[in-house]
């Protein structure tokens, strides 16, 4: 079975990409300025977000390990399938 990162829905890549942010910020990662596309976030204000270029929280993805990086995705992925067996749920 071959592995690949194809994007099967793109307009969720946005929302997947400030999920990551939002997690990274849970787990404490984040450092300097994150530059969204001007998203407002549920954290927000917790990261300094602006919706001012330069504004909010980034994080360093070169300066933190590999299990670091994995716990974020891991994250993503719990509240991805968390999400789906409620919708889910609900049809029954």
């Amino acid at each position: 079975m071959s592995r690949s990162n194809k994007v099967v829905v793109p307009t969720c890549k946005e929302t997947l990409n400030q999920w990551k942010y939002e997690i990274a910020a849970e787990f404490g990662l984040t450092s300097g300025a994150y530059a969204g596309a001007g998203a407002d976030t549920e954290f927000a204000g917790e990261l300094g977000a602006s919706s001012g270029a330069g504004g909010g929280n980034s994080v360093q993805w070169s300066a933190i390990s590999t299990r670091q990086a994995g716990s974020v995705g891991g994250e993503i992925t719990r509240r991805l399938i968390a999400q789906a067996e409620s919708v889910l749920g609900s049809y029954k």
